[in-house]
């Protein structure tokens, strides 16, 4: 923990957690709050015993960084009420976890109270419910962001009490009151800028990739996609050997580089996280990631040909709804997946098809960055000030 409790200025509260998703933009907010007022002060809160907790104490943008418990409600999309019933294991990490919520709330009241924010941004993630509540109980307006089409259940249930809701995508679509609703497009770290050749080949060299190689990124997020890992596995040495001058880096997410096995190949370079994030992005020809709002506006902010693999089983099929949009853009090729698997086949086409179209792949680049909104840190950096 690190804290300042005694300050004059402004203090504004950031909170959300649970993946990576969730910190990157939070830390790309508290930037935007610093360039437009050095004077603020930026107050993190997080869950207890987070995985990326790291990422916040070495920021330089956030002055104080402070743990609660927290509490998450397990469910997945398409289950049945039934198997809901059944399922021993998740009812009880359930009821775990309405305690550890509990305390998380309780914590979250005299936190509160004692830093005395002026106002809280709520990025998603469970950890912003016991926050939510505890600043409505002391009458603090707050913000949330949501960067999918589909809300998480995170902020849909304090959202009730938010002054504004700032969103990825157009007002409309979101069931939240339109007068305080208001799109800002996605939040991406003030790293992501639109990537030149220059700018790509410098990339490539900082991450020890030839320039003179196609560069596959395959990330499933912060902590890797186990479909999308078994799915790759099964392709790789197909692609590498039909390729030569492919050369893939696999981002499989912490504590799941040995996916591979005894599999070792030269132009295969196997990671568990990506850093500096922008830099293996910007150097990649082609990426396969998740669907996810962060993830996506990311890769639009530089421009990259994406092969977007939604995940079905997030509550409320989120990442699938940006998947269709992204579809009905045309900017990214869809590969599909089931509760059990990514359809490897498919993936090794789509992968293909690009590979063999370097045109088709400027074309995806161009629309999918035409799509995205930029600048939305500092939209909602104004929002937060104001």
């Amino acid at each position: 923990m690190r804290s300042d409790i005694h300050h004059e200025g402004k203090t504004i509260v950031l909170s959300g957690g649970g993946t990576g998703g969730h910190i990157t933009p939070i830390l790309a907010v508290a930037h935007e709050l610093k360039k437009l007022d050095p004077t603020v002060r930026t107050v993190y809160i997080g869950e207890k015993h987070g995985k990326f907790k790291e990422l916040t104490d070495s920021h330089e943008a956030i002055d104080a960084s402070y743990e609660i418990w927290a509490g998450k409600f397990r469910r997945y999309n398409g289950e049945s009420w039934l198997k809901r019933l059944v399922d021993v294991r998740t009812n009880l990490l359930n009821l775990r976890d309405l305690f550890l919520f509990a305390f998380g709330s309780i914590q979250s009241f005299f936190l509160l109270r004692k830093l005395h924010p002026n106002i809280v941004f709520l990025k998603g993630g469970f950890v912003g419910v016991p926050v939510g509540i505890a600043a409505h109980l002391h009458t603090i307006p707050f913000i949330t962001h949501d960067s999918d089409a589909l809300p998480g259940l995170a902020n849909r249930i304090v959202g009730r009490w938010a002054r504004t809701h700032a969103v990825a995508m157009p007002a409309e679509i979101y069931s939240y009151p339109q007068a305080k609703t208001i799109q800002v497009g996605v939040l991406v770290e003030p790293n992501f800028k639109p990537v030149t050749p220059e700018t790509q080949a410098d990339m490539k060299r900082q991450i020890e990739v030839p320039q003179d190689a196609t560069m596959l990124l395959i990330t499933g997020g912060s902590s890797g996609a186990q479909n999308i890992n078994v799915a790759v596995k099964a392709i790789v040495d197909e692609l590498l050997l039909q390729y030569p001058d492919l050369y893939i880096v696999h981002q499989a997410g912490k504590g799941k580089a040995g996916i591979y096995g005894t599999y070792t190949h030269k132009r295969l370079r196997v990671i568990e996280f990506m850093r500096p994030m922008y830099v293996y992005t910007g150097a990649a020809d082609i990426v396969v990631s998740r669907a996810s709002g962060n993830t996506v506006a990311e890769l639009g902010t530089q421009g990259k040909a994406v092969i977007a693999v939604a995940n079905p089983l997030l509550t409320g099929g989120h990442q699938v709804k940006n998947a269709e949009a992204l579809r009905a853009a045309g900017a990214a090729l869809i590969v599909t997946e089931t509760a059990k698997a990514t359809n490897a086949e498919e993936l090794k086409a789509s992968i293909i098809q690009l590979l063999d179209n370097p045109d088709q792949r400027k074309e995806l680049s161009k629309t999918l960055q035409d799509v995205t909104l930029i600048n939305a840190a500092e939209k909602l950096a104004q929002l937060l000030l104001q």
